[in-house]
């Protein structure tokens, strides 16, 4: 993907009704609430968490996804394998319950406009792509990647940009965030807030403008793709680059075959959505992850080294 400008692309990229997170769980799980109260290590401020539900949550929407519209019910595996156990509350059982639009929905870019290969869309994520051209395909996993710490740590929510600068979501509401001014990366000031739902759009909005692929590349570490796992990434960090999620992994026990499904954006901004796999129409929207001897993995719309497989922390 190719690099994008903040001060042309900037604007509030959430389709939410600005409402505070805790206020959304309370309204869902008012038998669960408590306020706990995190340090966030040595800034010396707390932020109020919100109160933790049973499963996975999803705090972009007003209410939580049915169970016939979450990704581990639309999407069964190939035939003969079984999902690989993920642990509960992680990254991996979060994405298997990833909220997806009635069958059929067709993606649109952030302007509305249809996105033009709708040849590769199995099914579109129920997450709203903004209103500006940021959310291309690694702010795309950036994006899904904070919404997830949000709901079960907002204290870790925190990026790279490109130049090695390390932004935390902590940080931003407490008061301290970034400025750019030619090539450098500058601490500023700005108001503080409450770790809101709407403040961490407005945290990322300046970290999709200035993270990237080749940030990303560097934010996750080296993974064998014989060894991929839920919530895993393929990136080529470049100008251009590209970067899918592996959303779900299954694996046949017989054969040992391992099978992924991989959730992207693409350029201009779109909506996040699961691939569908056009070389092997029988598998649905898996695919299955080549054998030791490949050297690269093709998906729709990039192919990546078999070497480009990397995993958060």
């Amino acid at each position: 993907m190719l690099p994008k400008n903040p001060a042309r692309n900037g604007g509030i990229f959430f389709g939410h009704t600005g409402q505070s997170y805790l206020g959304v769980r309370q309204h869902i799980y008012l038998r669960y609430i408590r306020i706990n109260f995190l340090a966030i290590g040595s800034l010396g401020s707390l932020i109020a968490l919100a109160p933790t539900p049973p499963g996975p949550a999803y705090p972009w929407l007003a209410t939580q996804p049915a169970l016939a519209q979450r990704l581990v019910q639309r999407m069964a595996p190939p035939a003969g394998s079984q999902r690989v156990a993920v642990a509960a509350d992680s990254w991996g059982e979060w994405l298997r319950g990833l909220p997806l639009r009635p069958v059929g929905t067709p993606a649109r870019l952030y302007n509305g406009q249809l996105k033009d290969n709708q040849g590769v869309v199995a099914a579109v994520v129920d997450i709203d792509p903004g209103t500006r051209d940021l959310q291309q395909c690694a702010d795309a996993v950036l994006r899904l990647r904070a919404e997830y710490l949000f709901s079960v740590n907002p204290n870790k929510i925190h990026f790279h940009l490109t130049t090695g600068y390390d932004a935390w979501f902590s940080d931003f509401v407490a008061g301290r965030t970034f400025r750019v001014k030619g090539e450098d990366v500058q601490p500023a000031a700005k108001p503080a807030e409450t770790p809101t739902h709407a403040a961490l759009g407005r945290y990322l909005l300046p970290v999709f403008g200035y993270a990237g692929t080749l940030s990303l590349s560097r934010e996750v570490q080296p993974v064998p793709l014989a060894q991929v796992q839920p919530g895993d990434v393929l990136v080529h960090g470049g100008r251009p680059g590209h970067a899918v999620l592996v959303a779900d992994v299954a694996t046949n026990a017989r054969t040992g075959q391992r099978y992924i499904l991989l959730a992207q954006s693409y350029m201009p901004a779109q909506n996040t959505h699961l691939l569908r796999n056009v070389d092997q129409p029988a598998l649905g929207a898996w695919f299955a992850v080549p054998g030791p001897e490949a050297a690269e993995f093709d998906t729709p719309e990039w192919t990546f080294a078999c070497t480009e497989l990397g995993r958060f922390d």
